[in-house]
């Protein structure tokens, strides 16, 4: 089936840091502030700290995960133009993801979890562009609800709200994606 619209044109018609710009997604200048490395707010994390860095670490090591199954996709050799152009500005994004969260890990006075040497992917049952992407559709699905777990729990109501900045683009990551395989982008009306 083929996709109902050009995935290639929805990559490059909007710059990411323009779409967030102008989306009205704002994060609070204290959630902005604490991503960004600003040291004086990061100390004053206190409540739920050890709570915090957990669950910071654990979606940093499914950042990491998200590049590495990304790299899989591009260099298999399966994915053409536009859909190998498309994971790579996902596993662009993810490493932005990454890089943030490891900041701030290291902000509030954590260790950033590293990747791992290996992951486990199913690469044996990756033999076409649609399985590849369906593979990232099913990982990105994973990560939406992940995030909206997440957020609820964290002690740090900042980053909540900096977590449902990283859930957003996750969502779009899956539901281009299942587009491009020709399935119903947004197939319900309720993420869990």
């Amino acid at each position: 089936m083929k996709p109902a619209v050009d995935i290639g044109s929805i990559v490059h018609a909007i710059p990411r840091r323009a779409f967030i710009a102008h989306s009205g997604l704002l994060l609070s200048g204290a959630a902005v502030a604490l991503l960004s490395g600003r040291d004086a707010l990061a100390a004053k994390a206190g409540h739920g700290a050890e709570s915090d860095l957990r669950i910071l670490n654990t979606a940093l090591g499914a950042e990491l995960e998200a590049i590495a199954a990304y790299q899989v996709g591009a260099e298999s050799g399966l994915l053409q133009k536009p859909a190998l152009d498309l994971a790579l500005t996902f596993q662009g994004h993810h490493k932005q993801h990454a890089e943030l969260l490891s900041g701030t890990i290291a902000k509030l006075g954590g260790k950033p979890v590293s990747a791992r040497d290996k992951y486990a992917f199913p690469v044996d049952t990756l033999k076409t562009q649609v399985d590849v992407l369906r593979f990232a559709a099913g990982l990105e699905k994973g990560a939406v609800s992940a995030y909206l777990g997440a957020i609820p729990v964290f002690g740090n109501r900042d980053l909540a709200k900096a977590a449902g900045s990283i859930l957003g683009d996750e969502a779009m990551h899956w539901a281009i994606l299942r587009n491009a395989v020709g399935d119903v982008p947004v197939p319900e009306a309720f993420v869990s």
